[in-house]
């Protein structure tokens, strides 16, 4: 399985650093940088905190795919 996300397009559009979303989650900056480059999956906990953050569904967010 392969869970891809959208973070840093997100936060692009949004016009903030991984600094500054890490501080709005919580997590570190190093948690953001590894959900962004993929070799991170969040919990469903931050997950969810994610999709709040950007109004958005966890789905619209991190897209499961099956090999």
């Amino acid at each position: 399985m392969i869970v891809r996300n959208k973070l840093e397009e997100l936060r692009k559009e949004r016009g903030i650093t991984q600094e500054e979303l890490a501080e709005a989650l919580e997590v570190s900056r190093q948690t953001i940088s590894s959900l962004e480059k993929g070799r991170y999956n969040p919990s469903i906990i931050l997950a969810f905190r994610i999709a709040r953050y950007f109004g958005k569904s966890i789905e619209e967010i991190f897209i499961y795919e099956e090999e």
